[in-house]
Order: structure tokens, then sequence, then C-alpha cells
């Protein structure tokens, strides 16, 4: 399983480079790395963050 950061800013990062260079949704980011997208939005949902699914990105 992929190194997945727990703080909230390293995620918010991590996870838009992710959707950047390798990934057309977060639903085949964590199908690949068999995850839980509820987990990772809800996380970074406390952060302040959410998902834009038409430009592919935490906002």
């Amino acid at each position: 399983m992929a190194y997945i950061p727990s703080d909230p800013i390293m995620l918010f990062s991590w996870v838009n480079t992710k959707l950047r260079d390798e990934y057309s949704s977060l639903e085949a980011l964590c199908d690949d790395l068999d995850i839980s997208p509820c987990d990772i939005s809800e996380k970074l949902e406390a952060a302040g963050y959410t998902y834009n699914p038409d430009l592919n990105k935490f906002m």
C-alpha cells in the first residue's frame, strides 16, 4: 500500500498531486490504492477542503 500522509495539509498536497499526475478521478485513485474515497474526503473536509470532480482536485 502506498504511503498516505496523516497530516491534512500533507494529505491535501499528496492527493492533489496524484490526481493531477496519475488519476482521472478520486474514485480511480482510491480504487487503485485500495482505500476509501470517504476516508480521504472526510479527513480533508475536516480541514476545510472539498473535492471538485469537474476540476479533479480538492480545493
